[in-house]
């Protein structure tokens, strides 16, 4: 249907026609009007109520004009039927239309000054109920496909996704970015990263030295944490997670031209929610976990504990420990909680206790491969961070240096392939303690006691050290990253520079 066949029908019925004689919603008068009141006032623009983009507009032509609008305005260059005249002279649609005196026409009235918001608004809203129309005529389609390789459940998700790119108000089809938009994000990047004046463009860590070595959480990242038992994963992700959601909720109080913190969305499927909620109160009132969890705390202790606990009432933390995710539920309740809370980023403890759509057909590697895709996926829809916890492999316990490595990435290698970011977390003395030799008594023989002397003045030059290597860094450079680790509390904090210049960190 061409421009002039959609401009000659009534507002009622200006549509693509659809099945039994019905129409697609749209009101091409009211997108005619509209773009009148901004030819009169390019002001208009600045009280729209709405992000109205080009593609909202249902008439081709009312696209094209709307988008020269938005660059001429973005040069601080006037839009007008005469500014607009050069770009539409060999336009084929405009001659059907009667050729550039169509912009003229427009800005006959002036009546939508009268009513611009509403305008605007009521463009929006068809543009979203054509999308929707969009999405339910795709699930009809594929609802009524009984081949045998159909996956149900995953159809589900997948219109779950779609109706939530609708409620975001985003298109239901990916489209290409012009250089343009994208060139205009990367600016605003690097304008958050110059006033931060620490380099950090994503979303704070809350450590210093790791927001340095990485900039930041960026959106749409995926980041794998990974390590040994006993190394500190999950006090390293809580603590990032409370950093990101305090550095929220204080900027909602303090205001700032740039937030980098986030509400955010822990997924714990190890960890019980209470569980979880007592590591993270011993943090932060700096109480032993282990006292904490038996009773054995001072009545001061105590108290610290309750300011702690009232200061993170409002903490836009949210903790779901539902059991055996699968990757499409985890990606669901993401969605509702980007839609309800504004989630900003989300951490998952841990990647190896979710499961599949389970047509893997038992091959463990094949669903790994699956779940970091997925997880991947949902980082670019959702246009956040994704922090995966991650096992490792135990040949570390095999070789004489127990740094980690990309190869000991458990179960699949799709997961360095799939992720942006893998951080390992090494603890020296973790293993340095392992090795603790027999208590000496006054008795014991010379070489005895000498052993053990050397044993401990090693374990006290590693005490409280840990390392968080960056194996890989998409958009930086890897490296190795010097942290304090308080196991008491289960805390990670960075160090001052002048205390691990020894540790052979630049």
């Amino acid at each position: 249907m061409t421009d002039q066949d959609l401009l000659t029908r009534s507002a009622d019925s200006a549509a693509t026609p659809l099945a039994q004689g019905r129409t697609l919603p749209a009101n091409l008068e009211a997108e005619a009007a509209f773009l009148g009141a901004v030819l009169i006032d390019n002001k208009v623009i600045e009280e729209l109520t709405v992000a109205l983009r080009p593609d909202h507009f249902h008439a081709p032509v009312h696209q094209r004009i709307y988008e020269r609008v938005l660059k001429l305005i973005d040069r601080n260059a006037t839009a007008s039927p005469v500014t607009l005249k050069p770009y539409f002279d060999g336009d084929e649609s405009f001659k059907e239309l009667g050729g550039t005196t169509y912009l003229a026409q427009l800005t006959a009235d002036g009546q939508g000054l009268l009513a611009s918001r509403e305008l605007s608004q009521q463009i929006y809203d068809l543009a979203l109920l054509r999308q929707l129309v969009s999405v339910g005529r795709e699930l009809v389609e594929d609802a009524l496909d009984t081949s045998d390789d159909v996956a149900p459940l995953e159809m589900i998700a997948q219109a779950e996704a779609s109706l939530y790119a609708v409620a975001e108000g985003e298109a239901s089809t990916s489209q290409a970015t012009d250089f343009r938009s994208a060139s205009l994000v990367a600016l605003k990047l690097a304008e958050a990263a110059m006033n931060s004046g620490g380099g950090l463009s994503g979303k704070t860590t809350g450590l210093e030295v790791i927001d340095e070595k990485t900039a930041g959480l960026h959106n749409s990242d995926l980041i794998i944490l990974a390590g040994r038992p006993g190394m500190g994963k999950t006090s390293l992700a809580t603590n990032i997670a409370f950093n990101c959601a305090e550095e929220h909720l204080k900027h909602q109080r303090e205001g700032g031209p740039f937030n980098y913190g986030a509400p955010v969305a822990f997924f714990s499927l190890e960890m019980s929610a209470d569980q979880l909620a007592t590591r993270i109160l011993a943090e932060q009132a700096e109480i032993s976990s282990e006292s904490l969890r038996s009773g054995k705390i001072s009545r001061d202790e105590f108290h610290a504990l309750s300011r702690a606990s009232q200061r993170l009432n409002e903490l836009p933390l949210y903790i779901d420990d539902t059991p055996a995710l699968t990757i499409a539920a985890l990606r669901s309740r993401a969605r509702r909680l980007k839609r309800r809370h504004g989630i900003g980023l989300i951490v998952v403890d841990y990647l190896q206790l979710l499961q599949g759509s389970g047509r893997a057909n038992d091959n463990r590697v094949n669903e790994i491969s699956e779940i970091s895709r997925g997880l991947k996926t949902l980082a670019k829809e959702l246009e956040l961070p994704v922090i995966a916890l991650s096992q490792l492999s135990r040949a570390v316990e095999q070789r004489e240096d127990k740094r980690p490595m990309l190869s000991d990435l458990r179960e699949s290698g799709s997961i360095e392939q799939d992720a942006d970011m893998v951080w390992f977390i090494y603890r020296a003395d973790y293993y340095h303690e392992a090795s603790r030799p027999d208590f000496p008594t006054p008795e014991s023989p010379v070489d005895v006691q000498e052993k053990y002397k050397i044993w401990e003045e090693r374990y006290l030059e590693l005490k409280n050290k840990a390392t968080m290597i960056v194996a890989k860094q998409r958009h930086g450079s890897t490296g190795n990253v010097p942290l304090l680790f308080h196991s008491e509390i289960t805390k990670f904090s960075s160090p001052a520079k002048r205390d691990y210049s020894s540790w052979g960190y630049e």
